[in-house]
């Protein structure tokens, strides 16, 4: 089994900030608000030699009238479940609160090794208040943290590792990295939970409901990948509060980071204007692009019904159109392993390497029939083709004139490259350079 460690606490202890300087990222939002974290957040760290994974949880409390709470209660209960140690993060300043009490009974119940950590403690004056949490009757030390600037964390790390099972550290895996992307709404975590089978990330009819970037492991079926969920990307006019602004932020990263962007789009509504936003961005950073209609068991089909919602599709993103589209269901399931296919086959074009002999042999016949347009009597001759070792396919065709070059000429060739070579879901770069 492998070695898991829980953060659970009532809203408004530091368990994300705490979180974030084990795992020294900042891949957890931090905010003052209290419920900013709400699915379950995974990130792995190590000390003296010894791996482990954290999850950060969302705040647990009883009896709210927050339409979350139920669902980050189950989030919570379900780390606890995972966890071979839970961290029971509580803040020395405000002391015993009766959410304290009501998580105390919680992790009573579960069995599981708890260690009881004040944050907050981050002068001598405080380390003094430690000694109040005793009285929940949670394990025989109170280690007194701070979150903030680190103090205290060596000793709980120390006494930490020794309660986990002594595993040699694992190689890290460079895996493929799939994210999921779209407005807000459209389906992006029922996906990823309807892939892996269980209730992984919170879903909700409410706008925004995903906030964290969510790293999610898939290995079934022959796969083997990471599944990213980001939060839905609105428009920059109606992005009013931080947390949503962080929230944009980290899907924004994440995109960066990817290889593969499933765009999902609301077959109800059809392409709007900000998924095509929302599609150029992850083709303005050259990664691989899936589009998935979900919801299609709710539009009234015909026999024209797929063509046509397809061709509006392709005129709207043009003139990158190489790109596979597919129609789902992600309720009843349907084609989602089909799009599972479809990202790992658009993965494998983004690295596809063509021979620089193969280049010049099928491009350069081609180029001596079609040659590029004369520009002011001056004639374009392109003696040598090779492709560029970028994370992406791009290729330099090598010529006398290359400021002459045509836009429409470009986008001759990348077809006659695509013609050629299935290169469908990726974007490609054309450069001319002087030879």
């Amino acid at each position: 089994m492998a070695n898991i460690v829980a953060l659970v606490g009532r809203p408004n202890v530091g368990k994300s900030t705490f979180f974030n300087r084990l795992t020294q990222t900042r891949m957890a939002i931090v905010d003052p608000t209290a419920g900013v974290t709400r699915d379950r957040h995974y990130g792995k760290t190590d000390w003296n030699g010894l791996e482990f994974s954290i999850i950060d949880t969302g705040g647990y409390i009883i009896g709210s009238d927050d339409s979350f709470e139920k669902e980050i209660r189950r989030q919570v209960q379900m780390a606890i479940d995972e966890a071979s140690v839970i961290l029971f993060l509580v803040d020395v300043v405000e002391g015993i609160t009766p959410m304290d009490q009501d998580v105390a009974d919680l992790l009573r119940r579960s069995g599981k090794k708890v260690m009881v950590v004040a944050n907050k403690t981050d002068n001598n004056a405080r380390l003094a208040q430690v000694s109040e949490f005793y009285s929940m009757g949670l394990g025989t030390e109170i280690y007194g943290v701070s979150s903030i600037n680190g103090s205290g964390t060596g000793e709980l790390l120390d006494d930490l590792v020794n309660m986990l099972e002594k595993m040699p550290m694992e190689e890290v895996e460079d895996l493929p990295k799939f994210t999921v992307i779209g407005r807000p709404n459209v389906g992006k975590s029922s996906l990823i939970n309807a892939l892996v089978g269980e209730d992984r990330n919170i879903v909700t009819p409410i706008a925004g409901t995903t906030r964290d970037t969510i790293y999610t492991r898939y290995n079934s079926f022959g796969f083997d990948f990471f599944l990213v969920d980001t939060a839905g990307l609105r428009k920059k006019g109606k992005v009013h509060e931080n947390i949503e602004f962080y929230s944009v932020m980290r899907s924004i990263r994440a995109i960066e980071h990817s290889d593969v962007c499933l765009v999902l789009i609301d077959a109800q509504s059809g392409l709007e204007a900000q998924d095509v936003n929302i599609f150029s961005l992850a083709t303005r950073n050259n990664k691989g692009v899936v589009i998935l209609v979900n919801k299609w068991d709710l539009i009234e089909k015909d026999h024209k019904t797929t063509l046509q919602f397809e061709e509006r599709i392709r005129e709207k993103i043009a003139p990158f159109t190489d790109v596979p589209i597919i129609f789902t269901s992600v309720l009843t399931k349907q084609r989602v392993l089909k799009a599972l296919e479809t990202a790992q086959k658009v993965y494998e074009n983004r690295l596809r390497k063509i021979t620089t002999s193969k280049l010049n042999e099928v491009l350069l016949p081609i180029i001596e029939n079609n040659p590029p347009p004369a520009v002011k009597d001056k004639y374009i001759r392109i003696k040598y083709i090779t492709q560029l070792p970028t994370h992406y396919p791009s290729f330099a065709f090598f010529c006398n004139l290359p400021q002459y070059v045509r836009e429409s000429y470009m986008r001759y060739l990348e077809n006659q490259i695509r013609k050629h070579w299935d290169f469908s879901g990726v974007p490609i770069k054309v450069f001319f350079r002087k030879k």
